[in-house]
């Protein structure tokens, strides 16, 4: 039986002139933490070429995998370095639509 992944779109506004700052420490917290993590996919991160938000979108296994990454020691650690940088929406959901035409 397959699965479909829950996807989890997090939203970054970014201080003025800190988004570079900001996606070296997604991109390292990605490399050292979230993909140790059971039941995680993939993450992209997608930088707005004004420079004031970053959106990190990746998939799960299950809506569990992604309460046990928020809850993740860890992951607690990184969540005050990355509000110094930016403000953030959260959204957990399943994919309804994708066109690959």
């Amino acid at each position: 039986m397959t699965t479909t992944p829950v996807t989890l779109v997090n939203v970054l506004t970014v201080e003025p002139g800190k988004q570079a700052q900001l996606i070296t420490l997604l991109k390292r917290n990605i490399d050292t933490v979230i993909r140790t993590l059971d039941g995680w996919r993939t993450s992209r991160l997608i930088a707005a070429k004004d420079g004031a938000s970053v959106v990190i979108y990746s998939e799960w296994e299950t809506p569990a995998a992604v309460e046990a990454m928020r809850a993740d020691p860890r992951m607690k650690a990184y969540f005050p370095q990355i509000l110094e940088l930016a403000s953030l929406q959260s959204v957990v959901g399943e994919m309804v639509f994708s066109d690959n035409s």
